[in-house]
């Protein structure tokens, strides 16, 4: 590898990382909003700087050499380290101002966050709190590559969690709800014949639903309709097409005016951990250290 990577900018292993991680070139420049023919330019100049080959043609896929994997790596981390860099020169002694990038999974992020968020901007008015609403394996992936300072997430037992730092900051009841005009007639004894609405097979949010289940004896045969996130479920069981479980966060509106019904699950209490998750080697500057506190205290009384 020649010695020119004085010559690299952040930007041309941006695009790079993004072409590795899509193994595609026009989903690259999608992601990135450039224009394709940029895109390629960008990996042409990366080459010749560094000397080496880094992309072959595989099919449709563009693929890393073996110098490319090892170039990627690098530029991970540095592409990493300088998002993370930019966010923390933004402090300011007294930890009142500065930005934060947070994670969160579909019912923290969309249910109980806003309105916390909302209240703390109040206090803190020279602070900028940003958001991110996706998928829990999206939210630990978003924690790896340096896009958000910590999240607040559910977790699969399954997912690999080694490299996190993990603190749990609050359980959400998992309740079963039908909409209002739904028979319910002797529902609680009949839970395995129910149709549900649930979150898509094979999504952490479904592979923690089934596992609470299944100590508790409920097998699911018919579920007629998945979907991606609580609110497409919500508004699916309000017309009556069946039944589902659902965080209690993302419901207490729809319980309180009467549109939706709790239906009993004698025995039955579901609870699901959210934790705070953040890198392990990843140090928070003053003002982003002081929202976390912030946040986890707030989310701490809002479960009290």
């Amino acid at each position: 590898m020649r010695s020119s990577t004085s010559q690299l900018s952040i930007h041309k292993l941006e695009v790079f990382c993004a072409v590795a991680e899509r193994q595609s070139v026009s989903l690259a420049a999608k992601h990135l909003n450039i224009a394709q023919p940029v895109v390629s330019t960008h990996l042409k100049s990366l080459s010749e700087k560094l000397g080496v080959t880094l992309t072959r043609r595989s099919g449709r896929r563009t693929e890393l050499t073996e110098e490319g994997q090892s170039v990627y790596r690098w530029a991970l981390d540095v592409v990493v380290r300088t998002r993370e860099l930019e966010r923390e020169l933004i402090d300011t002694q007294l930890g009142v101002a500065g930005k934060v990038s947070v994670g969160a999974s579909m019912t923290p992020g969309s249910y109980v966050l806003p309105s916390i968020v909302a209240s703390i901007r109040q206090r803190y008015p020279l602070g900028q709190i940003s958001v991110h609403v996706m998928t829990s394996l999206s939210v630990t992936d978003a924690i790896r590559q340096g896009e958000c300072d910590f999240a607040f997430t559910i977790l699969d037992p399954r997912q690999e969690i080694q490299d996190l730092q993990i603190e749990h900051v609050r359980d959400e009841p998992l309740i079963l709800v039908a909409a209002s005009h739904f028979e319910i007639q002797a529902a609680s004894t009949l839970l395995n014949e129910l149709p549900y609405i649930t979150a898509q097979h094979g999504t952490p949010r479904r592979n923690i639903e089934e596992y609470l289940l299944m100590e508790h004896g409920v097998s699911r045969s018919h579920i007629p309709m998945e979907f991606g996130h609580p609110e497409a479920i919500k508004r699916a069981v309000r017309t009556g097409a069946g039944v589902a479980f659902l965080f209690h966060s993302s419901i207490r509106d729809e319980l309180a005016s009467g549109v939706l019904q709790r239906i009993d699950t004698p025995g039955m209490d579901l609870q699901v951990p959210v934790y705070l998750v953040r890198r392990k080697n990843k140090t928070l500057n003053r003002f982003q250290s002081t929202m976390s506190k912030e946040l986890i205290r707030s989310l701490r009384e809002q479960d009290a």
